[in-house]
C-alpha cells in the first residue's frame, strides 16, 4: 500500500478533478508484478495501468489500491470491470469512495466473487494524496492550504517591506514542489503590486516545471504592465472580487481541487475569517525582526474566546526552518 501511496503522490496535481490514485498488483504468490497511477482526465485509472503492466499474471492475484475502485462509467469504463475481467482474486483498498456517483465498487467486486478488504493505511492516504480530493467531493469546494513563511516573532517581512528571503533554500525548494502538485495558487493584488511574483513551480536549478498551476489574483485593482503573473509561463485568472467564497466557487466550476493560498495578511485574514482555510502550512525561520507586517490580517477576532483554534498534525525540520502543518478545529 505504501508503494501505491507513493505512486499517487507522483501524479498529484495532474489528475483533477479526478482523484490521484496509486495501484500495485501482486501475483497469486504475493510478488508485485504491476503498478500504475491515475492518468490525466480522459486517461486510464490507476487499476487499469497496473493491470496492463501485470498482464496475465494478475489472474488469481491481489490489487492494492489507495481508493475503492469505481463502479460507474464516466470518461472511462468502470475499474471494477477491469479487475473482474483480469481475474483478480482480491482487492485491498485504503479509502472508500465518498462520491455517490462512483461508489459501490466494493459491492460490485464482492458480487462477482472478488474478496475485498478496506481501510489499510486509510489515515495516511486521507491525509496524503487524497486529502484535497476527498474534501472537494464531500464539501463541494476546493481544499485550501494557507502557506506562509515567517520569523520566530511572526513577521512575514521587515519594516521596509523586504521579505526575501525569510525562509531557507530548502524550504523554498519544498514550496516549489508543493506548487507543482496543486491546481491553483491564490494571491491578492497587493502581493502582486509589492512583490511582483511569478507564481510558478520551478525546479531546484530555476527551470520551470512542465506542469504549472493556475495563477489566481484576487481583487479589483488593475495590474500594471509587466506584472509577471500576466506572462505566458502559466495561465492566470483575475478574480474581480474580495469574497473568498466567490473565488472558490469559480475554481470549483473549473474543476480545481487543491488550492495553495499564498496571499498576504489581508487576503489570508479574509479566508480565515470566512472559515475557508482547511490547512495551515507555516515555515518558521530562526530569525527575529522585531517589526514589520504579521502573517494574518483582520479575521473577525476581537477577543481571545473567538480565536481560530488549530490542531497541529505535523512538526518537522526544513533545513534550518521549522515546518508546521495544522488544521482548523471545527466546532
Amino acid at each position: 500500500m505504501r508503494s501505491a501511496v507513493a505512486l499517487a503522490e507522483q501524479v498529484r496535481g495532474s489528475t483533477s478533478p479526478n482523484p490521484p490514485v496509486g495501484c500495485v498488483v501482486l501475483d497469486s504468490s504475493g510478488v508485485p508484478i504491476g503498478e500504475g497511477a491515475t492518468q490525466p482526465p480522459g486517461g486510464p485509472h490507476a487499476e487499469v495501468m497496473a493491470l496492463r503492466a501485470a498482464g496475465e499474471r494478475a489472474r488469481g492475484g491481489t490489487a492494492v489500491v489507495t481508493l475503492e475502485p469505481c463502479a460507474h462509467h464516466g470518461r472511462t469504463p468502470p475499474c471494477t470491470d477491469a479487475l473482474i475481467a483480469a481475474g483478480v482474486a482480491k482487492v485491498v483498498y485504503a479509502v472508500s469512495d465518498p462520491n455517490p456517483v462512483a461508489s459501490g465498487g466494493a459491492t460490485t467486486l464482492r458480487e462477482a466473487g472478488v474478496q475485498t478488504q478496506a481501510g489499510l493505511l486509510a489515515d495516511e492516504v486521507s491525509r496524503g494524496p487524497l486529502r484535497a480530493w476527498l474534501h472537494f467531493v464531500t464539501h463541494g469546494r476546493p481544499h485550501v492550504t494557507w502557506k506562509y513563511a515567517a520569523t520566530l516573532d511572526g513577521r512575514v517581512a521587515a519594516a521596509d517591506g523586504t521579505s526575501r528571503w525569510i525562509s531557507s533554500a530548502e524550504s523554498r525548494e519544498e514550496v516549489h514542489e508543493l506548487r507543482r502538485r496543486v491546481d491553483a495558487i491564490v494571491v491578492g493584488t497587493g502581493t502582486v503590486m509589492i512583490d511582483n511574483p511569478t507564481l510558478t513551480a520551478r525546479a531546484a536549478d530555476g527551470t520551470p516545471e512542465a506542469r504549472q498551476p493556475l495563477r489566481v489574483v484576487v481583487g479589483h485593482t488593475d495590474l500594471p504592465e509587466g506584472a509577471r503573473v500576466l506572462d505566458d509561463s502559466a495561465e492566470t485568472l483575475l478574480a474581480r472580487t474580495h469574497d473568498p467564497a466567490e473565488v472558490l466557487a469559480e475554481l470549483h466550476a473549473r474543476g480545481v481541487v487543491d488550492v495553495l493560498l499564498e496571499g498576504g495578511p489581508t487576503l489570508a485574514g479574509a479566508f480565515v475569517g470566512a472559515g475557508l482555510v482547511d490547512r495551515v502550512l507555516v515555515y518558521l525561520a530562526p530569525t527575529l525582526l522585531g517589526g514589520g507586517p504579521v502573517a494574518l490580517g483582520a479575521s473577525g477576532v476581537s477577543t481571545i474566546t473567538e480565536a481560530h483554534r488549530l490542531a497541529v498534525e505535523e512538526v518537522t525540520m526544513s533545513g534550518p526552518d521549522v515546518r508546521i502543518s495544522a488544521v482548523p478545529v471545527r466546532n
